[in-house]
């Protein structure tokens, strides 16, 4: 009785973890309702005191029938760790009202930081793909190198060129990502830049990280490389300008070339072409941030949400592009087959680190 028992408490939980993943997707639409309703903005103008549902309801102009179910969303928000609660009346007990978080402060409309770009592209473009990964798997056609390509007949990159409104997304998503990583790169790694005269952004977008960098550095002459489409129209300033390209074509030299976030949308073969013409124009040194695959064993809460948020980045690289996630090891053999004789990894980025390359 005891083992069979044991047996039906195993399958409960099997079901438990199954019923999580099949309802994982809602993570991200409740996310994207509080952002789209400005929950966030609506407690940080009430003054930093918490806010009661009722308070929270007639800010967001909610209709007096579906209060009950901003509750319910707010429940959901609170556990997730998108806010807090807090007694309206310190030491009554009584009422509770709703803060604000460090994650929430992140979906500020107005913070120079914010991550509401990220939240709000979820949407049918990207979610398609996940509908043909299946069929994808076992399709032996060679010419349809991602789910996204089956769903949509070209590449992210293809459409991001046809449909303005799918490119702005993506741009301004780049660009709030841009915003945060840049600001801790020059806080904690600003030597990485210095004794520079001349650094080119590769894949750089509307060029945010480009322009903190001119900003903060006036003697280095900064360019972003991006394609054409991308850089079309956009304005520089006296240490920076706009070069429309192809990087598997040719780069413009400069004393460093930084690549964020640009080489894990490439499987090796093109990582190395790209790698390749980076050593060809750059005289000091090749800077890559992007993520490096934690491999150690599963301890603290933080470091498995690390891992998970890692893989999941995986996921949406074999759906979307054409690249993947690497751990140290993969890393260390594109920089030897494109040639470069060193490297120096800092983890300073979170879920990304920083990778100098030296030729």
């Amino acid at each position: 009785m005891e083992g069979i028992n044991g047996s039906v408490n195993g399958l409960l939980e099997a079901q438990t973890q199954i019923w999580n993943h099949h309802l994982s997707f809602i993570k991200s639409m409740v996310l994207k309702c509080a952002v789209q309703l400005e929950i966030p903005d609506a407690i940080h103008n009430h003054g930093g005191r918490p806010m009661t549902i009722s308070q929270l309801a007639s800010a967001l102009s909610i209709h007096h029938t579906r209060v009950r179910y901003l509750h319910q969303l707010m429940r959901f928000l609170v556990h997730s760790g998108y806010f807090a609660e807090q007694e309206v009346s310190p030491g009554d007990g009584q009422e509770k009202g709703y803060v604000l978080t460090d994650t929430s402060r992140l979906l500020l409309k107005d913070s120079p930081l914010s991550q509401r770009p990220l939240v709000l592209s979820i949407g049918h473009v990207m979610t398609k793909s996940w509908d043909y990964m299946s069929q994808w798997l076992q399709d032996d056609s060679q010419g349809i190198p991602t789910p996204f390509v089956m769903a949509h007949g070209k590449t992210v990159w293809e459409h991001a060129r046809d449909e303005p409104r799918f490119n702005d997304s993506f741009n301004e998503v780049m660009a709030s990502d841009s915003v945060l990583s840049t600001s801790v790169v020059i806080n904690k790694c600003r030597g990485v830049f210095e004794g520079l005269n001349s650094i080119t952004d590769v894949g750089g977008g509307t060029g945010c990280m480009a322009k903190a960098i001119a900003k903060e550095f006036p003697d280095v002459k900064c360019a972003v490389f991006d394609l054409p489409h991308v850089v079309t129209g956009l304005k520089g300033s006296k240490n920076l300008k706009f070069i429309g390209g192809n990087m598997f074509d040719e780069i413009p030299h400069s004393d460093a070339i930084m690549l964020k976030w640009v080489l894990h949308d490439w499987n090796d073969e093109d990582c190395v072409r790209i790698l390749k013409r980076c050593k060809e124009a750059v005289s000091r040194k090749v800077i890559v941030i992007d993520m490096v695959l934690e491999e150690k064993e599963k301890s603290r809460d933080q470091d498995n949400i690390n891992i998970e948020t890692q893989l999941l980045y995986d996921m949406q690289m074999m759906a979307q592009v054409t690249g993947e996630e690497r751990n140290e090891k993969e890393w260390a053999k594109l920089f030897i087959d494109a040639g470069f004789s060193s490297y120096k990894m800092s983890h300073v980025l979170g879920l990304r680190s920083l990778i100098e390359l030296y030729p």
